[in-house]
Formats: C-alpha cells, sequence, structure tokens
C-alpha cells in the first residue's frame, strides 16, 4: 500500500467519489500524523515476504506434525489457492469499489483502494503496510483454524501463498514495463482496469471470476 514527490502537490483522502484522472508523479498524504502516514507506506518485499513464509510455515507445520500426508496437503494447497482467486476478485470488487454514496464511505474508499487509482505508480502503496499484513496474516490463521480443524495448514497455505503471488504480480504490473511475451496479458488486463471508463478486470492474478461473472473487458481496441 515513495515519499510526497517536490514534483506533485500533495492530495488528501477527501477525494470525490466519481472517478479521478490517474497522476503518474508524486503520492497522495493519506493521514495528518506523520508517524501514521509513514507507516502507510511500505517496500513491496516485506508483504510479499510475510504471506510467503506464512504459507510455506503452515505447510511445513501441517506436514511435520501428521495433519495431513504429502497428496492431501496438495489438494488442500491447490483449494486454498483456488478459494484466494475469488476473495481477490471479490475483495477488489465489492470492498475496494464500495459505492461512494456518502462521504463517509467515499473516505474509506478512497483511503482503501482510490488512492492507488488516483497515483497508481507510487510503488510504496501498492500493497499494505507490515503492521497490517501481519495482523491480516494472523487473522486468516484463526480464521481457518477454526473453521477447517487440521485442514487448515493446507488451506492457508494455499491461500497465503495466492495472496503473495498476487502482490508480486500487482506490484509488477504497475513498477515494470509489460514484457514481449504471454505474460503482457496480466499487464494488458490490469491496464484495462485502471484506465478503461467502465468498471471491469477485477482480477488481478487471475482473469477466472471476471470470465465467470462478466466483468472481462471488451474486444474493442485497448
Amino acid at each position: 500500500m515513495q515519499s510526497v514527490s517536490t514534483e506533485e502537490p500533495v492530495a488528501t483522502a477527501s477525494q470525490p467519489s466519481a472517478p479521478v484522472r490517474p497522476k503518474h508523479k508524486g503520492s497522495a498524504q493519506l493521514f495528518e500524523n506523520p508517524l501514521l502516514e509513514r507507516l502507510s507506506h511500505t517496500h513491496i518485499a516485506l508483504p510479499v515476504g510475510i504471506f510467503a513464509a506464512t504459507a510455506l510455515l503452515s505447510m511445513y507445520y501441517g506436514l511435520s506434525h501428521g495433519f495431513m500426508s504429502g497428496l492431501s496437503a496438495l489438494g488442500l494447497f491447490l483449494l486454498g489457492l483456488f478459494a484466494f482467486t475469488y476473495a481477490e476478485y471479490a475483495v477488489h470488487r465489492y470492498l475496494y469499489h464500495l459505492p461512494a454514496t456518502t462521504a463517509r464511505r467515499a473516505k474509506l474508499q478512497y483511503t482503501l483502494h482510490g488512492v492507488h487509482h488516483e497515483y497508481p505508480k507510487d510503488k510504496t502503496r501498492l500493497a499494505m503496510p507490515p503492521i497490517v499484513t501481519v495482523f491480516v496474516a494472523s487473522l486468516l490463521f484463526f480464521i481457518f483454524r477454526l473453521s477447517f480443524g487440521s485442514y487448515a495448514f493446507g488451506l492457508l497455505a494455499g491461500f497465503t501463498f495466492g495472496y503473495a503471488m498476487y502482490l508480486f504480480v500487482h506490484y509488477a504490473t504497475h513498477a515494470y514495463a509489460p514484457p514481449k511475451n504471454f505474460l503482457k496479458v496480466w499487464w494488458t488486463h490490469h491496464a484495462q482496469h485502471h484506465y478503461r471508463p467502465e468498471p471491469v478486470a477485477f482480477g488481478v492474478s487471475s482473469t477466472l471470476w471476471d470470465h465467470i461473472n462478466g466483468t472481462m473487458p471488451s474486444k474493442r481496441a485497448e
């Protein structure tokens, strides 16, 4: 989820609910408190590392303590990974693009995600800060453990591995030029989410749920 550039005026969180024109330089100021403002920025390696480590430790613990065997671990991992693809799509579409019908909703939506649409090249706000990442990883563990018992370790490994991959793909599509190979599909798909006026392309690491839910971009010229 770069310090404020001197080349752009500092933005504030009091943004209108209508779509804003993306700015490719600078960074928004979300909080008046300097500590909170500093904590709202992060290097992508930290959240990616936290979720990747959670996946690895969960799989290791589940296997080493006999909660699952090799084959069942693989199946649970894949199921957790599949579940993440839908969670990614649903959170992006229904929470991050929450209709800004009130001033409070508008501020919440801007803080959660609207700031990213206004400053899509701000590399330090492409993921949650480490404190929030640790909280989310811990919360996911308790939810999975309470809901699925011993199956939680394999499912959580797949889910948090999917989360790490999503963060990496999302960062790459904003930080690097698109490659000249089949991987370019990720760049093209996500660019249409940011630069097409209609609400499309909510999947980042996968286009599966865009196909299923009818939010794939049309085939008109990109």
